[in-house]
C-alpha cells in the first residue's frame, strides 16, 4: 500500500515536473516568435533597411533651392520613371498623334510584367486616357510599356527617346534603360533631376498634369486608388508620384500649390512609405512660408537636343564635382562608379556641371539665350506663307520654288505668252515660339518670300490641307531640334493641287549635309522629312 502511494507519488512529481517544462518552451517559443515579429516590423519601418537618402526642395517662382540633401547623387527612380513616360504621351496628345479615347494594343511582352500592374492581357487594349490613370494611380508595369510600344515600337527605343528627352529639359544625370521603372542597374536619376522634370511636365502640359491629382479611378468594375498618400491630406499638394524598388528605397515628387507659392520636392531613398511621407511632409510645411508669392522665373522649356553638341547644355550643380564617370559615351558627373549609364554613342552628349545662382539658369543657344536665370522671352521664329498655283508639267520648276523668288521669275520669263502670276492677298502670319502658344504680330508682305540663295536646300516636314496645321508642324519641328532649326527660316508654301490646296511645311536656307543630318534627327522624333535642292 505504501509502496503504491510512494509510486503514485513520484508519478505525479513526473507529471508536473513535464508539465513545467513543455510550459516554459512554449513561452520561449511564444517569446522567440515574437521578437521575430517585432524584428520584422522594424525593418519594414526602417530599423535594418536603410537605401540611400536624397531630397531637394524647389521654389518654382523664385527658382531658389530652398533645402537640399545629396540633391546631385546618383540613384535609382523606381516608379517615378513613369513620370517620363507620361511626359512622352502627353506630348502625342498634344501633337493631335493621339486621343485619350485612342487604343492601345496589349502586346505580350507588356503582359509578362511584374507587378504592380492591371493584368492586361496580350492582344486586349486599353485607351490613352485609361492608360494614364493607370499610371498615376497603380503605377502599372503593364501599363507603361504598352504605352512605351505604342510610341516607339519597342521598350528599348523608347527608353532612348526618354534620356534624350531628359537632356532636353535639363536632368543631367538621369538615364533610362525601361519605361516602368522595374530594377535596372543602368536606370540611374538624381533627386534634382526628378525636381527639374515635376516643374517641367507642369509647365509644359497644364491641360494634362491635372491627371496627377487623380485620387482613384474605375477600371473594370475595380476602384483603383492613388498610391500618393499626400494628396487629399497635404493642404495644396497636387500630385505628382510614388516608387519603389528594393535598391532605391521609397521615392516621391511632389507639388505643392499655396497661397501663390508653388513648391516641388523630391524625396529618395525612405525606409518606409510612412516615412518617406511624412519627411515630405516635414519639408513641404517647412518651407512653404520661404517660397515668393510671385514667379519671376521662365517656364520650364526644351534647351536641347540630344543629338547637339554638348556645348548648348549647362546643368546645375551645387556638389564639388568627383571624378565624372563615361560609359558608352555618356559623361555623368557625379555619378556613382558601380552604376553604369546606357545610352547609345551615337546619341550621347556630356552633361558638364556647371555652377549656377538659380535653379532655373539654364544655358540656351547662343542665337536664341536669354540671360541665364532671367524672364526674357526666347526670341521667337517668323513664319511666312507663300502660295504656288501647281502649272503643267512643262513648267514644273515654278510650282517648285516659292513665287517672287529670281529663279521663279526668270522660270516664268522662259515661257512665252504666260505672264507672271501674282500671289494672293496678304496672309497674316504668325510667330511661333518654342515653347507655349502661338504669338501674333504684324502680317508680312506676300512679296517677301523666304530668302533661299542658288545651291541652298529646303527640308519639308509636311504637307496639309489646312495652313494653321502646317504651321503646327513647323513649331513642332522647331520644338524637336530647337538649335539645328535655330537659324532656318520657317515658311508655309500653298500649293493648288486639283481642286483642292495643300500647305507645304518648310524651313530655308540650309547646306546639303546639314538639311540631311536634320531630317535624320527629326525622323528619330517621329517627324517627316524631306530634304529639297533648291
Amino acid at each position: 500500500m505504501i509502496g503504491r502511494s510512494a509510486g503514485a507519488s513520484r508519478g505525479l512529481r513526473w507529471s508536473l515536473l513535464a508539465l513545467a517544462v513543455l510550459a516554459a518552451v512554449v513561452a520561449a517559443a511564444s517569446d522567440a516568435d515574437a521578437r521575430g515579429r517585432r524584428k520584422r516590423h522594424v525593418v519594414r519601418q526602417g530599423g535594418g533597411y536603410s537605401p540611400p537618402y536624397a531630397a531637394i526642395v524647389v521654389d518654382v517662382n523664385s527658382g531658389k533651392v530652398l533645402h537640399a540633401t545629396n540633391p546631385d547623387a546618383i540613384r535609382h527612380p523606381a516608379s517615378l520613371t513613369k513620370i517620363m513616360t507620361l511626359y512622352l504621351l502627353f506630348e502625342q496628345l498634344e501633337a493631335g498623334k493621339v486621343r485619350l479615347d485612342t487604343p492601345l494594343p496589349v502586346s505580350a511582352h507588356a503582359a509578362s510584367q511584374a507587378p504592380s500592374k492591371l493584368g492586361l492581357r496580350p492582344g486586349q487594349s486599353i485607351s490613352v486616357e485609361d492608360a494614364i490613370k493607370a499610371l498615376v494611380t497603380k503605377s502599372a508595369n503593364d501599363v507603361a510599356v504598352i504605352i512605351a510600344e505604342a510610341i516607339a515600337g519597342d521598350e528599348e527605343d523608347f527608353a532612348k527617346m526618354m534620356t534624350r528627352k531628359a537632356r532636353a529639359i535639363g536632368m543631367a544625370r538621369t538615364v533610362y534603360a525601361n519605361a516602368s521603372g522595374l530594377p535596372d542597374d543602368d536606370q540611374v536619376t538624381t533627386a534634382r533631376d526628378q525636381a527639374t522634370l515635376g516643374r517641367a511636365i507642369q509647365d509644359r502640359f497644364p491641360r494634362y498634369y491635372r491627371y496627377f491629382s487623380t485620387a482613384s479611378f474605375q477600371f473594370h468594375g475595380r476602384s483603383i486608388r492613388n498610391h500618393n498618400n499626400l494628396l487629399g491630406r497635404v493642404e495644396g499638394v497636387d500630385g505628382i508620384k510614388t516608387g519603389f524598388i528594393r535598391k532605391s528605397g521609397f521615392n516621391l515628387v511632389s507639388s505643392m500649390k499655396r497661397d501663390g507659392r508653388h513648391l516641388v520636392a523630391t524625396v529618395l531613398g525612405g525606409s518606409s512609405g510612412r516615412w518617406r511621407d511624412a519627411r515630405m511632409r516635414d519639408l513641404l510645411e517647412g518651407n512653404v512660408a520661404l517660397a515668393a508669392v510671385k514667379r519671376t522665373t521662365p517656364r520650364a522649356v526644351e534647351i536641347a537636343d540630344a543629338a547637339e553638341p554638348a556645348r548648348e547644355l549647362a546643368i546645375a550643380s551645387r556638389e564639388p564635382a568627383t571624378e565624372p564617370v563615361s560609359t558608352r559615351g555618356v559623361t555623368l558627373a557625379h555619378a556613382d562608379p558601380r552604376i553604369p549609364a546606357r545610352i547609345p554613342p551615337a546619341e550621347a552628349v556630356a552633361a558638364p556641371a556647371a555652377p549656377m545662382q538659380s535653379y532655373s539658369s539654364f544655358t540656351l543657344p547662343k542665337q536664341e539665350a536669354a540671360a541665364p536665370g532671367s524672364a526674357d522671352p526666347i526670341k521667337p521664329i517668323m513664319v511666312r506663307t507663300v502660295s504656288v498655283t501647281r502649272p503643267a508639267p512643262k513648267t514644273s520648276l515654278v510650282a517648285s520654288l516659292p513665287q517672287g523668288s529670281a529663279e521663279a521669275s526668270r522660270a516664268a520669263a522662259a515661257q512665252p505668252g504666260r505672264a507672271a502670276q501674282p500671289s494672293p492677298g496678304a496672309i497674316a502670319p504668325r510667330q511661333v515660339a518654342s515653347v507655349g502658344e502661338p504669338i501674333a504680330v504684324p502680317a508680312l508682305s506676300e512679296s517677301k518670300p523666304p530668302r533661299v540663295a542658288p545651291g541652298e536646300w529646303l527640308i519639308q516636314v509636311g504637307a496639309f490641307p489646312a495652313e494653321t496645321q502646317a504651321k503646327d508642324r513647323l513649331k513642332e519641328a522647331r520644338d524637336a531640334a530647337p538649335t539645328a532649326l535655330s537659324r532656318a527660316e520657317p515658311f508655309t508654301e500653298a500649293v493648288v493641287k486639283g481642286d483642292g490646296k495643300l500647305y507645304r511645311a518648310r524651313f530655308a536656307g540650309f547646306p546639303k549635309e546639314q538639311a540631311e543630318a536634320i531630317c535624320k534627327q527629326l525622323k528619330r522624333s517621329d517627324i517627316s522629312c524631306l530634304a529639297l535642292r533648291n
